[in-house]
């Protein structure tokens, strides 16, 4: 026989294409069309409703960039269509001229369709226009209905300022395709559904294999049965011939998929927050609808925050929702406020996440979410397998790793054992997408690409329109209808995903273990893009630390009435501001810029909160004395940790200062001596008691370092290897002097100037200090560029320790395997560690995360290894003035540190002391014996009983025995898990000494979480 396959193919191509979907609709007639352009923002519903509407037609442009349109369609049935089934089709059009052009759900024109009494009907997109109007119709039936449309633009890149409405051209971007009433031909669109999914099939099968000649033959019948100007009246005779070939049962052995709804829904990207709100509105509204009409769809949601926006924006529709949650059929997962960043949020504030999320769910809907669902975030922390567990969730998927530059990952099902040791069964959809549309490409790909073969035969698809929202459509149930078994296909079925991963779990239980942080070789500039988004993160997490814990000390003490609302209010702001792509610098500038407003709010509130709480507890004003408050889990300059007392000294001797050799000068505390040339480049730190240098032999540190910065793909999100090939050394300085001679401590004031932009730097020496402080202020005009401060230390170090959430994780410093090279951008928080066993130096600042260590070997045999800040970037896209302006930034080096000083180091640095007017002294609530053990948080439990509850975590990575010794009269102290439950292992009461203090064991790295109920007098 001849090879006609190509024959045959391009024929289904275009038969289906310009006759048979064409067909779907067979009758239509013009709906009446009438538009309200809203002036500002998006109105309530029932404004746009009552809005005066002018006449306007198919073909008008509308929507300036990021306004609303109100369409107002209205029409009858007409008599004859009588008994059939009706649908409005509307189309909100493509661009209006401009490069609008796309097909894509949620990166175009969107609406949400109303009935006149404000109940939302569907979301409407470029994949999705139809609209249910009555089924069967009766003839004359009136129809009226109100589309509330998104101009949203499309933002793409190189460079565009679409991004912000202060920079978007005003032009409108649509323009009204269609607005019609139509008849809908159930069988041509059954027709419709079988032809893709075969002809799909098709197309992945081997060449040679029977079953692709057995569906292409069967296919070519089906044409062949079709009268082409008779679609809808031969569609029914062309089903026959393909339902044998439909028949044909899958293999025994054919991989099995779950299959959930889903659609992965970006809290803030390329569009800003208040948009959200309606693409989770839209969403929602088009899975109800779609679920009305298909009992067996099942369909997954996470993030709590976008749930409670709907609760309160739309309540009609979270109406809705809540009917299908208790039908099971939407299924709260996740268990996180919202699907955050994991590599920059701090420990507290990822365990928030949990406690926020997870409450949220159980509160509104009675249901403990087991799944933590992270498809889309840039790399997972070590320390989330623990923070799983104490959520008392037990399984977690992502799909992001397999977006890796270099290295595949090698299961798709595992255990992934975080930092302390605890494992939580992990799944990687090896469909690689979280946005499946059940083609044939996507479902051959998933099983060529399953690699746990042999042991395992089972994968999640989650499918459904994401990032921009849409979700599931009929079609892709059609789909997935059809390959529930069918010959050539893995097996699909719609089930929960709790569901797959209790079947997963027990095929395979002896799954390989990944060890560590589950590191994403891309989007490595993340750490860095929008620096002041970043700041901000920073300092609120720090603001609620202290807040929570000077109120809580007050309400203990004072009777000081604790914020409860206030703190879970801000809490919810700043994690919604982890989501990940807010935290990470690369939505667009709306978001951004709208994010400085709001840490700008909730510092404010936050300080309020903190000051009112120290007035309260600092005894008497008007003494003529300052009491300073000290909110870092470690003692310092005599006031305990977590406490206050009156001022202490400035810790010892005036800091000398002299001039040096070379022009520069010499800053000496007696612990510490720092040499600054005449650059203003630190070329050495020597530690006195250790008698050792720390700078290595030639070099300079707090070396500033430009590199080019323009990635081959995604700009806010990348930085790529070739950036290191070219460098320029910031060297020249303006201006070099000696500053603050008449204050206990020295410091030198450095100025430099190049390209657009400028740095003054404030190089600062305390007494008593064994860090070397840096204040670094860059006024920030360069394009495309990577800012970096470099310092060379003279270690030998074959790995570097950074911290990360409740400890800290160990990276090589070399490039001995491709998973190592890969890691050339790392993140690290407060802290960045390298050292040999005696003796090590610690970077820490207040607000950077990305850095890179590097070693090299000199002609003396020694190794240089050099550890960089990533200060600055400059990217075009999304953001095109990405971190243009002016910048603070505060680090310090500390020579001789050990993880334990770079721990106590790193708190310092982000937690300054507060001095207060008052004489008290303010003993702790808790106190921690021993270095190994650190006070996260302290505050009043969430439940409002007045029981103080203390998280604290082994920082060192080694087991350790500490007592906690409470400062107010203790009852009961009970272990609990992150919404404050106890545990469930029966391990959870503690017995409280006549101290009132508690004996604690911990294994390295393990959070506890002690909840102390005080005694009643």
């Amino acid at each position: 026989m001849h090879d006609d396959r190509r024959l045959v193919e391009d024929r289904l191509d275009r038969v289906l294409r310009e006759r048979i979907r064409p067909a779907v609709h067979p009758l239509s007639v013009p709906l009446a069309v009438e538009v309200w352009h809203a002036p500002g923002e998006p109105v309530p519903v029932a404004e746009g409703l009552a809005a005066a509407y002018e006449p306007a037609r198919v073909g008008d442009v509308w929507g300036r960039p990021w306004g609303t349109s109100w369409f107002r369609l209205t029409g009858a049935v007409p008599g004859e269509w009588s008994g059939r089934q009706v649908e409005a089709v509307v189309d909100l059009g493509s661009g209006a001229g401009n490069a609008f052009d796309s097909v894509n759900p949620g990166f175009s024109a969107e609406g949400l369709v109303y009935r006149p009494d404000g109940t939302a009907v569907k979301g409407l997109h470029p994949r999705s226009t139809s609209v249910p109007v009555a089924a069967p119709a009766a003839g004359g039936e009136p129809v009226l209905l109100h589309v509330e449309a998104a101009a949203n633009p499309l933002i793409a890149g190189p460079v565009t300022w679409f991004g912000d409405t202060g920079t978007a051209p005003p032009e409108p971007l649509y323009r009204l395709r269609r607005a019609d009433l139509a008849v809908f031909d159930p069988v041509v669109w059954e027709l419709v559904q079988d032809l893709e999914v075969l002809g799909q099939l098709m197309h992945q099968l081997p060449v040679d294999a029977e079953r692709r000649w057995g569906v292409l033959r069967a296919v070519e019948h089906a044409l062949d049965a079709l009268v082409l100007d008779d679609i809808n009246g031969s569609a029914a005779a062309a089903r026959e011939w393909l339902a044998p070939a439909l028949a044909a049962p899958a293999t025994p052995s054919a991989h099995r998929v779950s299959a959930v709804g889903h659609a992965h829904i970006d809290s803030a990207w390329l569009w800003p927050l208040r948009e959200t709100v309606r693409k989770v509105a839209r969403t929602c509204s088009n899975v109800a609808a779609l679920m009305d009409g298909h009992p067996e769809f099942v369909f997954a949601m996470s993030q709590a925050q976008q749930l409670a926006w709907i609760k309160e924006h739309r309540p009609e529709v979270f109406a809705r929702v809540r009917e299908k949650v208790a039908a099971g059929q939407f299924v709260p997962v996740g268990g996180m406020w919202v699907e955050s960043d994991t590599n920059m949020p701090g420990g507290e504030a990822l365990a928030r996440q949990f406690t926020h999320g997870k409450r949220f769910f159980l509160e509104e809907f009675g249901i403990e979410t087991e799944e933590v669902w992270l498809p889309d975030s840039f790399g997972y922390s070590a320390a989330l397998p623990q923070l799983v567990k104490l959520s008392g969730s037990k399984w977690f998927l992502t799909q992001k790793i397999s977006w890796s530059q270099i290295n595949p990952f090698p299961h798709h099902t595992f255990w992934w054992e975080g930092l302390d040791g605890s494992r939580v069964f992990t799944h990687f959809p090896p469909v690689d997408t979280y946005n499946a549309e059940f083609s044939g490409q996507e479902m051959a790909h998933l099983v060529r690409n399953f690699r746990d073969k042999g042991v395992a035969n089972r994968s999640l698809v989650p499918f459904g329109y994401g990032d921009g929202g849409g979700g599931p459509t009929r079609e892709m149930l059609a789909r997935a209808h059809r390959l529930r078994d069918l010959e050539g296909s893995p097996r699909v079925e719609i089930e929960p995903p709790a569901r797959f991963f209790a079947k997963a779990r027990a095929e395979y239980p002896n799954a390989p273990v990944w060890v560590g942080e589950l590191y994403l070789e891309l989007h490595r500039g993340t750490y860095t893009s929008q620096a002041k988004t970043k700041q901000g993160n920073r300092r609120s997490e720090a603001l609620l630390r202290e807040a929570e814990l000077w109120a809580a000390t007050a309400a203990v003490r004072t009777g000081f009435a604790y914020p409860y609302e206030t703190l879970d209010r801000i809490w919810k702001t700043v994690l919604l501001h982890q989501f990940h792509d807010i935290l990470p610098g690369s939505s667009i500038a709306w978001v951004h810029r709208e994010a400085a407003r709001t840490y700008a709010r909730v510092a404010e509130e936050l300080e309020a909160v903190i000051e009112a709480a120290q007035r309260a507890l600092a005894g008497d004003a008007g003494a003529g004395t300052r009491v300073v408050f000290n909110a870092a889990p470690h003692e310092r300059g005599g006031v305990p940790a977590l406490g206050a007392a009156p001022t202490a000294g400035h810790g010892g001797p005036a800091v000398s200062a002299t001039e040096g050799r070379d022009g520069g000068f010499v800053l000496d505390n007696g612990l510490l001596r720092v040499a600054v040339d005449r650059r203003g480049l630190v070329t050495s730190v020597y530690d006195i008691a250790a008698g050792r240098e720390a700078i290595a032999p030639g070099g300079a540190a707090n070396l500033l370092q430009l590199h080019p910065d323009l990635p081959n793909h995604w700009d806010a999100w990348d930085v790529d290897a070739f950036y290191r090939n070219t460098v320029t050394d910031l060297t020249d300085a303006d201006e070099v002097r000696l500053t603050r001679t008449d204050e206990p401590a020295a410091a030198v004031r450095v100025i430099r100037t190049f390209g657009s932009s400028r740095v003054e730097q404030s190089l600062v020496l305390r007494p008593g200090a064994r860090r070397l402080d840096i204040g670094t202020e860059v006024d920030w005009h360069e394009r495309e560029k990577l800012l970096k401060a470099a310092f060379p230390v003279d270690v030998h170090a074959d790995r570097s320790a950074a911290e990360t959430q409740f400890g800290h994780v160990f990276r090589a410093t070399h490039t001995n395997t491709s998973w190592d090279a890969a890691k050339f951008e790392i993140c690290a928080h407060r802290f960045l560690h390298v050292g040999e066993p005696d003796w090590g130096v610690a970077l820490v600042n207040d607000s950077t995360y990305g850095h890179d260590v590097t070693r090299a070997v000199r002609e003396d045999g020694g190794t240089t290894t050099t550890v960089r800040l990533s200060l600055l970037r400059a990217p075009r896209f999304p953001d095109p003035d990405t971190d243009q302006g002016t910048h603070r930034f505060g680090y310090a080096l500390v020579p001789g540190a050990g993880i334990a000083e770079a721990v106590c180091e790193g708190y310092r640095i982000n937690l300054p002391e507060r001095s207060v007017p008052g004489d008290a002294v303010v003993a702790p609530l808790v106190a921690v014996d021993g270095d190994p053990v650190v006070v996260e948080s302290v505050k009043l439990a969430d439940d409002r009983s007045g029981a103080v509850v203390v998280r604290l975590y082994e920082a060192l990575g080694r087991r350790a025995r500490s007592r906690v010794t409470s400062g107010f009269p203790v009852a009961s102290a009970v272990a609990v898990d992150l919404l404050e439950r106890p545990l469930p292992d029966g391990d959870a009461a503690f017995e409280v000494s006549d101290d009132g203090s508690v004996a604690l064991s911990l294994r390295p790295f393990q959070i506890i979480t002690l909840r102390m109920i005080p005694t009643i007098d």
